[in-house]
């Protein structure tokens, strides 16, 4: 926890809000992916089930029937709780995983111990900004830069939540880079992490791809959800170097013709597809 006691009461006072909760008798990845399409703000695994956690505010009537709807149609069973403010970030804490790729990278909080011989060492602190704990998407993402050419390359990280992407560009010796989110709390979080990580070459918004300065990137990064990359298509395309490179993830498996072909017909050639368990990461070019 922050050692600022002002900075740390604005936080318990930013995560006390109430939440509804989702115990769905499952733990597919699948029901994971189309629920991520709605502002659940987390999913807890358990053994056989998982919670999903979406503030109550969020749970509109249609938002609730669309989530039901997906529920029925993989036959889970499921209940809906109220959960009374707490200390959501301490919560979100405590089931935080590093994530770690080979020798290559790791992401950790830091209270997990220091790995020894990865050659990059990332180090965030899990707030809600984290965003729905999908490993495989973020493990595709960070092995797929490994053998990308990032050096004095100028960076888009679209989708920032913590900024994981952005500060391993950084580590990469990246030029400028510029990362955004639609959410406040993501947007905080990043320039909290680049601090820790000694990263000083991001630039950070709260920002959406219409609203943020229309510039030209080497490579962008994109690790968000379906309909999102679904309705970026023809932006990042705008936005994207004449030689540069496009990565996305978030993609199910069941969406990946989809997406592909949405890419295609905007002007995108496929590079190469990585797959991880039900995800899907793709490489494109223009």
């Amino acid at each position: 926890m922050p050692t600022d006691s002002n900075r740390w009461i604005k936080e318990i006072e930013t995560t006390m809000k109430t939440y509804k909760s989702y115990t769905i008798q499952s733990t597919s990845e699948i029901i994971v992916g189309l629920l991520s399409i709605y502002p659940f703000e987390s999913f807890e695994e358990r053994d056989t089930y998982m919670i999903a956690y979406i503030p109550e505010d969020e749970l509109t009537t249609e938002v609730a029937k669309e989530v039901e709807d997906v529920l029925n149609r993989f036959e889970t069973s499921f209940t809906l709780e109220t959960i009374e403010p707490q200390n959501w970030n301490a919560l979100w804490e405590s089931s935080f995983e590093p994530v770690i790729v080979d020798d290559f990278c790791v992401v950790r909080a830091d209270f997990h111990d220091k790995m020894e011989n990865v050659e990059h060492d990332i180090i965030i602190n899990p707030k809600m900004a984290f965003g729905t704990g999908h490993h495989e998407t973020t493990y595709m993402m960070l092995s797929a830069m490994k053998n990308m050419t990032i050096v004095n390359k100028t960076i888009f990280d679209y989708g920032c939540g913590t900024g994981v992407l952005a500060m391993l560009a950084s580590k990469l010796n990246s030029a400028d880079i510029d990362a955004i989110d639609i959410e406040e709390e993501s947007y905080e979080n990043t320039l909290e992490n680049a601090q820790i990580n000694n990263v000083s070459n991001i630039n950070v918004a709260c920002a959406t791809l219409e609203t943020f300065d229309a510039k030209v990137y080497d490579i962008i990064l994109a690790n968000i959800n379906r309909n999102v990359l679904l309705n970026s298509s023809k932006e990042l395309h705008n936005r994207l170097a004449s030689d540069g490179v496009l990565l996305l993830s978030g993609i199910l498996e069941d969406d990946e013709e989809l997406v592909t072909e949405k890419y295609v017909a905007s002007g995108y050639k496929v590079e190469e597809v990585f797959s991880k368990g039900y995800w899907k990461c793709i490489r494109l070019s223009k």
